[in-house]
């Protein structure tokens, strides 16, 4: 089997973080947001090659890739933002097998390992949500296989959304599926990929649908704090073995050695990255990155990225790398 990764967003919704930082790097309780998923899919054990589909800052998506995971890489750049099947169809030449198609700017918690006894063309993961307007949905027979994809219906025709997470054991059809979607006029300049599975169904392939246990967002602010919520509750959340006078720690909370907390309440839902102080301040529901100052400020429902100075603030803050953040008024 091959993976294959399209990373090429600029992640618009999570500026000014992503213009230093690609999206699925972006760190909730202490690890890139890719990671996660990325350790479900090595622990496949037949994964032969990762083809990532990169754009934005794609020097630091490779530079760390590689470092991160020893296992045989292909990277190739996305120069044209053409949608989801464009990001698939540069693939093509690579692919000669079965493919996992990830997209990892969320997070799942999914059982992959259905793949290995398919009976069918392919498996396409979703969860359901009341919120079904928001999502593609995917619609099913009486067997649990997808009859149809229908973008954000208007009538709760199916509440099943599609999550970005794909096993296609059928690869031909799949990109006759993506040749045949790029001959067709683009939905506001884009081709789907959603598309050329609904060509594969058409085509009589059998795609059955499993639903995932959780599937956690990471692609705008709200979503990404609840993620770090989420993540911290199902067990990632540590504390170093000291931390200062006056620290008040309030679980659950990810703190990383070398973190100064002095006279000073953190959490709940507070991921703190090395080299941090938080002095005289109260913190809930946030990330920081590493090496930030926070000092007689009371923050939450924020987001701060590595060197960032924060005075004399009550309120939310977003505020990206190496930024100060300070009070009118002296605070």
């Amino acid at each position: 089997m091959k993976v294959l990764i399209p990373l090429a967003g600029k992640g618009t919704r999570l500026r000014p973080h992503t213009h230093v930082v690609p999206k699925p790097m972006l760190k909730v309780a202490g690890r890139p947001v890719m990671s996660y998923v990325m350790d479900d899919v090595l622990k496949l054990g037949n994964v032969e090659e990762v083809v990532y589909i990169t754009g934005h800052l794609k020097e630091k998506v490779e530079a760390y890739t590689r470092g991160a995971y020893k296992i045989p890489s292909v990277f190739i750049e996305q120069k044209v933002q053409d949608g989801t099947a464009g990001a698939i169809a540069l693939t093509k030449s690579h692919v000669d097998q079965p493919v996992l198609i990830i997209f990892v700017d969320t997070i799942f918690d999914a059982d992959l390992s259905v793949v290995k006894d398919l009976d069918g063309d392919g498996v396409i993961w979703t969860k359901e949500v009341e919120d079904y307007q928001r999502f593609g949905v995917v619609v099913t027979d009486a067997d649990g296989f997808m009859t149809k994809i229908v973008e954000k219906p208007k009538t709760p025709i199916s509440k099943r959304a599609n999550i970005g997470l794909y096993y296609i054991k059928n690869w031909k059809l799949l990109f006759e599926g993506i040749d045949y979607v790029l001959t067709q006029p683009a939905n506001k300049g884009e081709w789907y990929l959603t598309d050329a599975f609904q060509y594969m169904i058409d085509h009589g392939a059998r795609i059955k649908v499993v639903d995932v246990a959780g599937w956690y967002d990471a692609g705008q602010l709200e979503t990404l704090l609840d993620t770090n919520r989420v993540m911290l509750e199902k067990g990632r959340a540590r504390r170093p073995a000291s931390l200062g006078d006056g620290a008040n720690i309030v679980e659950p909370v990810y703190i990383e050695d070398g973190v100064t907390i002095e006279h000073a309440t953190v959490g709940p839902n507070v991921s703190l990255g090395a080299g941090s102080v938080v002095r005289h301040s109260i913190v809930r529901d946030a990330v920081i990155g590493t090496h930030a100052s926070i000092e007689h400020s009371h923050i939450h429902d924020s987001f701060l990225g590595d060197n960032v100075v924060v005075h004399g603030v009550h309120g939310r803050v977003n505020a990206g790398d190496h930024s100060e953040v300070r009070s009118t008024s002296g605070g």
